[in-house]
Formats: structure tokens, C-alpha cells, sequence
């Protein structure tokens, strides 16, 4: 007999040491506790699962954002005058910040699951901390720069929401797992009650969220408008340099049905092709006119606009990753480039039976010819032989001069306008153009062209919507495209809808049946009145193996409620290994 000497039994916990270990660097038993985190470490962890989210939605933003990364790296080249691809750091800033934030949340979940003390490491306290702060000088930069790209979000979720909706709902399903364990197996508190009561807020506005989408894609089949056209922006500027002639070949091997082109004036009125009004981004101006880099590139002659090089700049900064995927026929065409006349455009056009659409910038004031624009426009329409209904005019000045063309629009307009100003059709940006106003343009016969549209989620969601035409810097990736990348009937989706909602349901009503089952099973055996290291006294299965650690230590009891007196003593039976106490509390 051997008093207040037991044999305590540890078991290699691996999957806890592991976790408190990376979360805490808390590797060892001792180090560990059971009880209730402090509100400091509670703060914490609050502060965590906000970076999550905040990063979370950082990285859909980007995500969907893909379709307009070379408006984004235009913006950022007109403000600081050097083009560079800005998206490589922030993808990989993203990526790595979500992965990390990512996997301390899902060890801090694993931490309240396993009813271990949240105690996160002071070097993670930082990396959490820097991540936060970084994420949000992020969201405000982009605010600044790039304010308007922000309505992509709205426009995205017509396509994805049913998915996020199974994705949310889904999550928070098995959260139920661990609000029901604090909410059942504790004792009870207005605070409780108020997790409780949020935790069923948000399972109602998740189960009636369906009913806020609209979804073009969510029809029936039947109804689905022919595909729509793809029209060249600027040729196919990925895989050629924008607005020259190999990129408007290349357009049109890859089933574009139409051009468009940024037409500029030349000092002596002849029209040529350039987006920027500067020619140091898409051409070697700095080294043939070191001095007239910064000038307005309607300032320049036509001679001495046809001696620049517009093709040497795209083989040598790459804008969109595509350079090792042209042959070396096809590098040699583009670093041959020179600057495109409008005049040689719309005789490919012609040759090719498109059409074109032109957005035409008018000179400035002092421009030798910005009073005679229109004319010197008109007279390369006719020089090139072309149709004129096969030519698109955009400007919204001097359009009573111009018979013949087709009338067009950037401005979202009213009917009565459109009417007033004789226009057939409107090209907007793609976050201008809602589902309905679409719908209604086309009930008037006015045909709507929408822009930019690189990615096939947005091609397909246009489609459902009865877009006729997309203006896109990939026409090579809309050609891959032959049919909406999902479509569903209104009844298929109601029954998945509701489908998901009852399981749901079901599977937190029985979480909540077993964490409470398991509560009252616990309290009704009597274990409560034990201390843990009796608990773990008793739980133990004292067998011999490789994954069996046994050591001896002593305990020392102190003042306990319903402890063991200074009397009791243990019993240890050596032939088996198991102890008892003398009182029958405890035995083995």
C-alpha cells in the first residue's frame, strides 16, 4: 500500500501537441490548459478571424478583378508614367497573407473544439498583425486608384452567388459544432444567449438569401439568345502589341467578328491608331525623339510617326505573359511593327467582311487640324472603300454631319435621348449595363455592346443576359467558350436551394441533440465532482505498447471540494497495473 503515490499514464496526444504547438508553441503537456482563455487572447482571436474575412474578401476581389488587370496596370502607368505589371506583387502578397491567416484560423478553431486554452504566439501576434495592416493599405490604395472597380464585385456575384450561398451555408453548418458546444455543455449566461441568438440571425438570412439574387443564368434554356459576337478591342493585345495590324490579323483568326481601334490625328490630319495620348508606352519614341517623349502624340507628323517602332515594347515587357508562346515567325512579324493608320484598318475590315468600331479622339485646341477632325476622319472612311454600316461612330459631337454610319454611345441613356439623337446601339462598361436595363435596350431595338469582357464567367453571365456583343482584349479565350459556363432552370435551383436548407437544418438540429445528450449523460454519471487529474485517473487504460508512456509522480492535494481526505489511500495491484482508492470514488 502506497499512499498519495499514484501512477499517472500520459498517452502521446500528437494531433494536440501539434496544433497548440504551431498556434502557441506550446509543445508539452504542462504548457497546455483547459481553462478559459483570457479576454486578451480572446481579443486576439477576434482579431484574427477578422483578418480572415477581410482577406477573404481581398482575394475575391482580385479573383474576379482578373477580367480588368490591364485597365489596372494602365491606371497605375498614367499616374506614375512607367508601365509595369502591378498585379504580380499584390497576387502574391494575397496569396501568401490568405494562406497564413487561413491556417492560424483553422488552428484556432481546432483550439475551441478541442477546449484548449487560445494562447497565440507572439511572433503570429505580429505576422496576424502586419497582415491586417498590409490588407488594409491595400483596400485603400485600390479605393483611391481604382475606385470604380469595385462595382465587379456586385456584377460577379449574378454568377456566383448560388455557389458562395452552398459555400456559406455550409460553413456555417458545421460552426454549429462548436457554438452548440459552448452553448449546451457550459453554464448558462445572458452572454450565451446572445451567441445563440446571433448564430440563429444569420441561419435565417442564410437560408433566405436566394430569395435577394438575380441570377441571369437562372432560366430555362429554351430562352437562351444566340452567342454573342466578340469584337477585337484594340485587336488581340494579348497576343500582339494593341492596335497594330498583326494584332487585328490575329483578332480575326480567332473568330472576332468586328474591330475596334483608339483612333488619334496627326499634326497634318492624317488618322492613325494609338490609345495613350503619349507615345512613350507602345513605342520607341524615347530613343528616336528623346526630347518629345512626354508630347501629345497628335503633335507629331505622320513621317515621322511611320519611323517608330510599335512592336519592340510589347516582346520586351511582356504585359501579358504571352511572349514564350509565339513562335519565332510570329516575334519577328512583331518587333517589325510600326504605327497603324486608320486607313490600313479599315482595308483589312473590308478584306475580312467586319466591321469596326471607332473611338475617336478629337485634337486639342491648338491642334492645326481641331477644327477639321471630322473631314479628315471622313476622308479615310472613304479612302479605305469600306461600307459605311459596316463603320461604327462613337463620338457624341457633330453627329448631325454624320449620315450613313452606325450611331453609337459610351453614356447610358434614356430612350427618349436615344431617340433624340438617332442612336442604334450603346457600348457601356459592363458595370453600367444591369440585367434589366439590357433587357429593355433590347425590347426598343437598340443594340448593346459591353466592355471589357476577358474572362469566360463574364461572357457567359452577358450571354445569359441577351448581350449581342462583347468588346475583349482575348478573343482567343471567349473563342473557348462555346456555351455559358453554367445555366439552370428556376425550379432546378429552388430544389437545390431548399434541398441544402433542410440538410442543414437537420445536421445542426442533431449536432445540438448530441452535444446536449452528451451533456446530460456526463452530469448523470457524477463525474463533475471529480478535479480533472482524477477524471484522467479513471479515463486511463493502462496497457503496455510502443505509444504508452508511464511515469511516477507524486501529487500533492491540497484543500479540494469533494476531494480525498488525508486518510484515503491508493491501491496499487501490481499484477495488473491499476489503481483504486480505498473510498470506492474511484477504482479501476
Amino acid at each position: 500500500m502506497v499512499k498519495h503515490q499514484p501512477l499517472q499514464v500520459y498517452e502521446k496526444q500528437v494531433f494536440v501537441s501539434l496544433v497548440t504547438g504551431i498556434y502557441g508553441c506550446r509543445w508539452k503537456r504542462y504548457q497546455r490548459s483547459q481553462e478559459d482563455s483570457s479576454r486578451w487572447e480572446c481579443t486576439w482571436f477576434l482579431l484574427l478571424c477578422s483578418s480572415f474575412l477581410l482577406l477573404l474578401f481581398w482575394a475575391y476581389f482580385w479573383l474576379v478583378a482578373q477580367n480588368d488587370f490591364n485597365e489596372f496596370n494602365w491606371s497605375v502607368y498614367n499616374r506614375s508614367g512607367e508601365w509595369k505589371d502591378e498585379t504580380i506583387p499584390l497576387l502574391a502578397s494575397t496569396t501568401v497573407g490568405f494562406s497564413y491567416i487561413t491556417f492560424l484560423t483553422i488552428l484556432a478553431l481546432f483550439h475551441v473544439s478541442l477546449g484548449q486554452q487560445l494562447n497565440l504566439y507572439w511572433v503570429h501576434k505580429i505576422g496576424v498583425l502586419a497582415t491586417l495592416v498590409t490588407t488594409i493599405s491595400g483596400v485603400v490604395s485600390v479605393d483611391d486608384l481604382w475606385g470604380d472597380e469595385w462595382d465587379i464585385l456586385l456584377v460577379s456575384l449574378q454568377s456566383t452567388a448560388p455557389f458562395l450561398h452552398i459555400g456559406a451555408l455550409a460553413t456555417v453548418t458545421a460552426i454549429s459544432w462548436l457554438v452548440a458546444g459552448y452553448v449546451v455543455r457550459r453554464e448558462r449566461s445572458s452572454f450565451q444567449m446572445i451567441i445563440l441568438l446571433i448564430y440563429i440571425l444569420l441561419l435565417v438570412a442564410l437560408y433566405l438569401a436566394p430569395l435577394t439574387f438575380t441570377c441571369p443564368c437562372i432560366m430555362d434554356c429554351h430562352t437562351l439568345k444566340p452567342r454573342p459576337d466578340v469584337i477585337g478591342r484594340r485587336g488581340a493585345p494579348m497576343l500582339a502589341p494593341e492596335n497594330t495590324m498583326v494584332s487585328f490579323n490575329r483578332a480575326l483568326q480567332h473568330g472576332a467578328s468586328s474591330l475596334e481601334a483608339d483612333v488619334a490625328l496627326s499634326v497634318e490630319g492624317v488618322p492613325f491608331l494609338m490609345r495613350d495620348s503619349t507615345l512613350r508606352r507602345t513605342t520607341d519614341v524615347s530613343k528616336v525623339f528623346p526630347s518629345r517623349q512626354y508630347e501629345d502624340a497628335s503633335f507629331f507628323n505622320w513621317t515621322e510617326l511611320r519611323s517608330l517602332n510599335a512592336g519592340q515594347w510589347f516582346l520586351t515587357s511582356d504585359p501579358y505573359w504571352t511572349v514564350e508562346t509565339l513562335t519565332a515567325r510570329d516575334r519577328n512579324r512583331i518587333r517589325n511593327q510600326t504605327v497603324c493608320s486608320l486607313v490600313e484598318l479599315l482595308r483589312l475590315a473590308a478584306r475580312a467582311n467586319s466591321s469596326v468600331l471607332l473611338n475617336i479622339r478629337k485634337p486639342p485646341p491648338q491642334h492645326p487640324r481641331s477644327r477639321n477632325w471630322f473631314m479628315d476622319t471622313m476622308w479615310a472612311v472613304q479612302k479605305a472603300g469600306i461600307s459605311q454600316k459596316r463603320v461604327t461612330w462613337t463620338p457624341d459631337t457633330d453627329r448631325g454631319r454624320v449620315r450613313g454610319f452606325q450611331q453609337a454611345s459610351h453614356e447610358k441613356l434614356s430612350m427618349a435621348e436615344i431617340r433624340q439623337r438617332g442612336i442604334t446601339s450603346l457600348t457601356l462598361h459592363y458595370s453600367k449595363a444591369s440585367h434589366k436595363e439590357i433587357q429593355e435596350y433590347l425590347a426598343n431595338n437598340i443594340s448593346v455592346n459591353v466592355y471589357p469582357v476577358n474572362e469566360p464567367w463574364l461572357y457567359s453571365l452577358l450571354w445569359c443576359s441577351g448581350v449581342p456583343s462583347v468588346s475583349s482584349d482575348a478573343p482567343q479565350v471567349l473563342r473557348k467558350v462555346p456555351y455559358p459556363i453554367w445555366l439552370m432552370s428556376q425550379s432546378a435551383y429552388n430544389f437545390i436551394w431548399i434541398t441544402s436548407d433542410l440538410v442543414s437544418l437537420a445536421i445542426i438540429f442533431v449536432i445540438f441533440g448530441f452535444q446536449n445528450y452528451h451533456m446530460i449523460r456526463w452530469r448523470m454519471s457524477g463525474m463533475q465532482n471529480y478535479n480533472p487529474e482524477q477524471i484522467m485517473l479513471s479515463a486511463v487504460n493502462h496497457r503496455a505498447g510502443r505509444n504508452v508512456n508511464v511515469m511516477k509522480e507524486k501529487l500533492i492535494f491540497t484543500d479540494l471540494n469533494n476531494g480525498l481526505s488525508s486518510t484515503e489511500e491508493l491501491a496499487l495491484h501490481p499484477e495488473n497495473g491499476h489503481a483504486t482508492y480505498s473510498r470506492g470514488g474511484l477504482s479501476r
